[in-house]
């Protein structure tokens, strides 16, 4: 699996492009500058078939709509923060972003253990409620895209609206609960492994007590 990094909108998101079959990918989280991708698909000649969004604030869906309207590609968002795509006020946009917002006009929503297959590639949705209430990894072989759920050593904010800091530690449960050790891709900063997370992560520690 071939997995490029862009550093993407306001925030700088960790927009991921995942090769998933010659000449085929997908993208998890797009946070803006959709221009740039669309360039980067161009010069890398890669059809963009799906977008894989692991919730629905401002900075993981900035560039969405340009980039769905010129590919063509599906949009993927949990059913629980589908409002947000087209909310400002939902998507925390209003209070926090300098850009023109853009509804996102057409997606599918999905929930918790159903999967997302695209070329050779599967990827299983896990709902991790916390950050927001419809919050998502992905999981793909030996990654996991974590969005905003699970950072280095740390984990997303629990204090916007929607946001449950009970409900982000029954996440951090679910993923501590899989088994074997993957590499974490998280929405923002460095990559990280879930075995490093175990041991190092505070907020995963003080799940186990």
């Amino acid at each position: 699996m071939k997995i490029h990094t862009l550093n993407l909108g306001e925030l700088r998101v960790n927009c991921y492009v995942v090769e998933t079959a010659p000449g085929r990918c997908i993208i998890v989280d797009l946070g803006g500058d959709p221009d740039y991708l669309l360039n980067f698909l161009k010069d890398h000649k890669l059809k963009l078939t799906k977008i894989l969004i692991t919730h629905g604030h401002f900075d993981h869906i900035g560039g969405v709509e340009e980039v769905r309207k010129k590919t063509g590609a599906e949009v993927y968002i949990h059913a629980e923060d589908a409002k947000m795509l087209t909310s400002r006020e939902y998507s925390l946009a209003a209070g926090m972003s300098f850009i023109k917002f853009t509804p996102v006009t057409d997606w599918t929503a999905v929930l918790g253990d159903s999967c997302i297959n695209d070329g050779d590639l599967s990827f299983k949705v896990i709902h991790t409620p916390g950050h927001s209430e419809g919050s998502v990894c992905y999981v793909c072989e030996d990654v996991i895209f974590s969005g905003d759920t699970l950072f280095r050593c740390s984990v997303g904010r629990t204090d916007f609206p929607g946001s449950n800091p009970i409900d982000m530690q029954n996440s951090l449960r679910k993923l501590d609960l899989l088994e074997g050790d993957y590499k974490v891709l998280p929405g923002h900063n460095s990559p990280t492994t879930l075995n490093f997370e175990r041991k190092m992560n505070p907020f995963m520690k003080n799940i186990r007590g």
